[in-house]
């Protein structure tokens, strides 16, 4: 009996805690570092994103190693443009949580899906970036 309460017990703290230490950014950014921005920045951002996805996901995994190399922006917009869509207005509250309301006023939320992947999980990404005054955009968290 004591030993099916522990598990009752432990599993759920393990998982619960494995699934909290995934979903968080390393840091967070230097908020007097970053550049405010608007939806008028699209161009620059897509045109950014030529670098930062190679960065952030490489060009693949074992199996597939070229996986990354070609992807679809699904969406790009800043995080508070956000609200009021089903689809993504999540992410604005994630972004507020882990670095606080400045942090994600900043903040965009690129959606991306990557047609070589095998299935949902590995096809879609979520990036969210940022503009440093000193070295461009950058990303500073990566959902999927």
């Amino acid at each position: 009996m004591k030993m099916i309460f522990t598990l009752i017990i432990s599993v759920p703290m393990v998982f619960f805690n494995s699934i909290i230490g995934y979903a968080q950014p390393k840091d967070c950014p230097v908020l007097s570092e970053l550049e405010k921005t608007s939806i008028k920045d699209k161009k620059e951002v897509i045109n950014a994103l030529n670098n930062l996805i190679p960065n952030t996901y490489g060009t693949g995994i074992d199996g597939i190693p070229d996986m990354y190399t070609k992807w679809n922006v699904v969406s790009a917009k800043p995080l508070p443009e956000t609200v009021g869509n089903k689809e993504e207005e999540d992410y604005y509250g994630m972004a507020k949580t882990f670095c606080g309301r400045e942090i994600a006023e900043k903040s965009w939320l690129v959606r991306l899906d990557f047609p070589k992947a095998p299935g949902a999980n590995l096809a879609q990404g979520q990036i969210f970036i940022a503009k440093s005054k000193e070295k461009g955009w950058f990303v500073w968290f990566q959902y999927h």
